[in-house]
């Protein structure tokens, strides 16, 4: 069979896989998976073919003795009626020794599909086994590739980050976040700038109203500094 050719072809496909392109390896691998299914299942189908006729001859071997031994028997039955009188002596010599002759061909017969039947199974043995071996490499090689793309993945991954790190202009990212964070403290500045304009720009009711509603320490220092102007006025 060539089906175990194809193992050392997927080995060596595996040993390039270190190549920088991982992508005609793993193609590879897998056109070789797919060929080894495919001759599995033509090997199954032999197989069957294989055992459907080593079944056949041992039935047919079976048939041939089983026959050899009717006739048999029958030249046994012929020769006890010639002793009874029942058949004349020579009639029943001739039909006995007839019997006993398509009893020896038949005896023939029968070992020779036997021993096409012995020959046939240990056939079908062997390609069992062949068979049986080809699954458990189908696996294991479908169990490597899957471990082989994902090895591929993170290979690809990385070399991708790690050249964007190579390509990347550190001196202008740096330029770059230090004009954001000087656009972050302009807009700081800003927006103080607006609320001390908003505060400034409170009518008499709004500051009287603010006076009211701070706690009574601060009202209470408010009420003596006006009583000090008014002394004062």
């Amino acid at each position: 069979m060539n089906i175990f050719k194809r193992l050392l072809t997927i080995g060596k496909a595996e040993i390039h896989s270190v190549i920088d392109s991982f992508e005609d390896p793993i193609n590879l691998t897998e056109q070789g998976i797919r060929e080894m299914k495919e001759e599995l299942g033509k090997s199954v189908e032999a197989l069957a073919q294989l055992k459907a006729l080593d079944i056949r001859k041992k039935n047919e071997a079976e048939a041939e003795e089983q026959t050899a031994t009717d006739y048999y028997n029958k030249a046994i039955v012929i020769i006890q009626k010639a002793e009874k009188g029942d058949v004349v002596a020579s009639e029943a010599d001739r039909l006995a020794k007839e019997a006993l002759k398509k009893q020896a061909s038949a005896h023939e017969k029968a070992q020779l599909l036997l021993k096409e039947h012995e020959k046939l199974h240990v056939e079908c043995e062997k390609m069992q086994g062949n068979i049986a071996h080809l699954k458990s490499s189908i696996a294991k090689w479908e169990n490597e590739l899957k471990t082989l793309k994902a090895r591929v993945q993170v290979s690809e991954a990385t070399k991708d980050i790690n050249r964007k790190m190579t390509q990347m202009d550190t001196g202008s990212t740096v330029s770059m976040l230090e004009k954001l964070k000087d656009r972050v403290v302009q807009q700081e500045a800003l927006a103080e700038a607006y609320s001390d304009l908003s505060k400034s720009g409170k009518t008499i009711d709004e500051e009287i109203d603010a006076l009211v509603s701070n706690n009574d320490t601060e009202a209470e220092e408010a009420l003596n500094r006006l009583k000090e102007t008014l002394k004062k006025g």
